[in-house]
């Protein structure tokens, strides 16, 4: 997956097709929020999971049943590419599979 920058309409495009998440700045974002504690953790090692996978690891906090997310490239300065929007996806595919 690319480092490359992506435009603002790309940003955009990419957020119509991943329900919840949002543009923060130079991050994306999402706070998933779950029924208790023990399904937060099960979402977070999953997704934790995932983001090795990715070769890319997220900026998140959980505190009960709330798990908030933020995902820039800090290789292309912190700002927002590919890699973010395809691991933004494969977080909504575990969240599918929660």
């Amino acid at each position: 997956m690319s480092d490359a920058l992506l435009s603002d309409q790309e940003i955009e495009t990419a957020l119509a097709g991943l329900p919840g998440w949002t543009r923060d700045g130079d991050a994306l974002a999402k706070t998933y929020t779950f029924t208790d504690f023990r399904a937060a953790m099960g979402f977070l090692v999953r997704a934790g999971f995932e983001a090795e996978a990715h070769d890319h690891h997220p900026e998140w906090t959980n505190v009960y049943n709330r798990v908030d997310v933020r995902l820039n490239t800090h290789s292309a300065g912190g700002k927002i590419t590919a890699k973010d929007t395809a691991l933004a996806a494969a977080f909504e595919t575990v969240l599918g599979g929660a």
